[in-house]
């Protein structure tokens, strides 16, 4: 029997958030509800609103087209937390309890791991647009996880391939301690051809330090910082011991690319920094149309990645038939690839109803999950700071690539 795929998708806020009391115990009948577990507070925060937005546009315009079955998609929108507190936990229990079919999300990888088991042993597809980790690409879910984003050995490859390409010989690689930190930190280390040193870090520590002594103590030229919000202390530090940006060439990725969170760094240090991030860049179109959704934009990070796994999940759902979960796990892969291109949920629907087979392509790029619901091929942009509190995608510098397997 053929084994079901696995991808994160995060189900965010709808533009009218509802409410849901009870729980229906047939959702094969019944319309598509979708919960979401995004970041509204801890570490991760600065990606919610980026996430939500997503999920608020592709819900509207589900709905715009008819939704699914003849039904609106109806959303809960719900925090994730961190892995420092229970937050993840509660909301999971109350989504299972309001009957979703469907949860979008978490952003941290660490987070989705704490709820994983209680997802998929309750039926339902948990779908993240923004986990990394190479361990859920074999993990024990029954098929119903999902993802957007790559794995950390796409994301890990092409850092590590940046900072050869751009001369580095001895690199210190600075990651937080849990499943997105290491997994990356290996996986850039093995693509990079000189000498690495890997320096583990607890991202709640009260200081940094001694890590940043022991990064300068082996005298790099390149540092990676692989992190989340705690980034903006540890550049603090690396600046106080001589050894920050603008001594030491800096590299950041997804988890701490951010467009506010180092105002407060001296003015212009965070100039010519270079970031990974999973995705196509999100164009005007894209960005006007999340703008309408939430004005406050600033960052439109996992954004792209966020929309369309709920497309995808109401996609499977319209092509199985029926809303529960097992129907949209068994029908994930098949409306990702290997029949009619199209781009929209309204267009795909329509090929759905004429008996077509389809193949979404995307926002974030074409989404083409392998048999265990990882994204087989994916897109890597590679950004650069021009002020603190500003970043921009180098034209040249999308890299669309198979996703290696990992181990």
């Amino acid at each position: 029997m053929q084994k079901f795929h696995r991808a994160t998708i995060v189900v965010a806020a709808a533009i009218a958030a509802l409410v849901l009391a009870g729980c229906s115990s047939d959702s094969s009948s019944s319309s598509l509800k979708i919960g979401s577990l995004l970041p509204e507070t801890g570490s991760l925060a600065f990606l919610g609103p980026p996430e939500f937005a997503g999920v608020d546009l592709a819900i509207a315009e589900i709905n715009e087209a008819g939704g699914v079955l003849g039904a609106d998609v109806e959303h809960i929108r719900g925090d994730s937390g961190d892995t420092s507190s229970d937050i993840a936990q509660q909301t999971t229990d109350s989504h299972i309890s309001a009957g979703v079919s469907a949860i979008v999300g978490a952003a941290s990888s660490g987070v989705s791991f704490t709820v994983i088991d209680k997802i998929s042993s309750a039926g339902i597809v948990h779908f993240s647009p923004a986990n990394t980790s190479p361990d859920f690409t074999n993990y024990a879910d029954d098929g119903y996880y999902f993802r957007t984003a790559p794995s950390d050995t796409f994301q890990g490859a092409v850092l590590g391939q940046l900072m050869a390409k751009e001369g580095a010989k001895n690199v210190v690689v600075l990651n937080l301690d849990d499943a997105y930190g290491n997994g990356l930190a290996k996986y850039a280390m093995a693509a990079f051809s000189g000498t690495s040193t890997n320096i583990v870090y607890n991202p709640t520590a009260a200081e940094f330090s001694a890590d940043v002594a022991k990064a300068k103590a082996a005298k790099p030229d390149a540092i990676a910082l692989i992190g989340f919000d705690e980034t903006a202390k540890i550049l603090t530090e690396m600046i106080k011991q001589g050894v920050g940006p603008d001594k030491v060439k800096t590299y950041l990725v997804d988890g701490n690319l951010s467009s506010g969170a180092y105002a407060d760094l001296p003015a212009g240090i965070m100039t010519g920094v270079k970031a990974t991030l999973p995705g196509v860049f999100a164009d005007d179109s894209l960005q006007e149309r999340l703008l309408g959704v939430d004005p406050a934009l600033t960052d439109f990070s996992y954004a792209a990645e966020s929309y369309d796994a709920v497309i995808l999940i109401a996609l499977a759902a319209e092509q199985g038939g029926a809303t529960d979960g097992e129907t949209i796990r068994d029908n994930l892969v098949s409306v990702s690839k290997g029949g009619t291109k199209c781009t929209t949920f309204a267009e795909c629907k329509d090929l759905i109803a004429d008996g077509v087979n389809i193949d979404y392509d995307g926002v974030s790029g074409p989404v083409e999950f392998a048999n265990n619901g990882d994204p087989s091929v994916a897109t890597m942009g590679i950004y650069e700071y021009t002020a603190n509190n500003k970043y921009v995608a180098l034209p040249a510098e999308f890299i669309t690539g198979d996703v290696p397997a990992g181990e």
